[in-house]
């Protein structure tokens, strides 16, 4: 019998690659208003806990920004127009989710990202695969809290024994710990793997087909199961 049957993932720098047009979007803004523009590198530094922390580094005076919430929803407006211009799978991705869904895991997304954005990535990348996409939302505190890993668990009809998280990041090893499910992190995204073993992470993986391993299933070299 397997250990797991659900799994969670995270989505920006775990299935998607979305740094490009998050950092085209607040660049946007700080262009519009006379900002300094931020690089890739730095904006790549602050994603991970919601739009609102995102825009609090990015801008001059963060909170204290006498615009502060102006700029904040209007880069949530715009990013939602422009969040697929340049977003893309990673490569395994899709082989990795057709190979859970073969085995017939549960799957769900839970991310910092605000809600709108979440679900209309997922409907445009992972509809096929995944079903319940929990974003952020005034109903529900944002990762690492775990209230979106047991929403997405509840709505799966799933339990903290036989689930796992899968994320790139210091806050989904938390997020992961705070829920008191396992975290394999993904050493592709938005942090290196120097930096998640720094953070506690115990389990690594380089490649999608990776995971199938830890799952326990027999994979061959192509990463397929048997």
């Amino acid at each position: 019998m397997k250990k797991f049957n659900t799994i969670i993932f995270d989505m920006d720098g775990t299935l998607l690659n979305t740094i490009e047009d998050i950092a085209d979007s607040v660049n946007y803004i700080l262009k519009k208003y006379g900002y300094s523009l931020r690089t890739y590198e730095e904006i790549r530094n602050f994603v991970g806990n919601g739009s609102e922390r995102l825009m609090e580094l990015a801008l001059p005076g963060g909170r204290n920004n006498p615009d502060f919430e102006k700029h904040l929803n209007e880069y949530k407006h715009y990013y939602l127009k422009n969040n697929n211009n340049k977003t893309s799978p990673y490569e395994g991705i899709f082989e990795l989710l057709e190979e859970l869904t073969r085995r017939n895991y549960k799957i769900a997304i839970v991310s910092n990202k605000n809600d709108d954005n979440i679900k209309d990535l997922n409907r445009t990348y992972f509809s096929g695969y995944i079903k319940t996409a929990v974003g952020e939302s005034k109903d529900v505190m944002r990762k690492p809290a775990p209230d979106m890993v047991y929403n997405a668990l509840k709505e799966l009809n799933s339990g903290i024994e036989n689930s796992v998280y899968i994320g790139d990041s210091e806050v989904d090893i938390d997020t992961a710990k705070n829920a008191g499910i396992p975290c394999v992190s993904v050493c592709w995204g938005f942090r290196d793997k120097e930096f998640l073993s720094g953070h506690g992470a115990k389990y690594l993986i380089d490649k999608p087909h990776e995971l199938l391993e830890f799952l326990g299933e027999e994979v061959t070299a192509e990463g397929t199961t048997i």
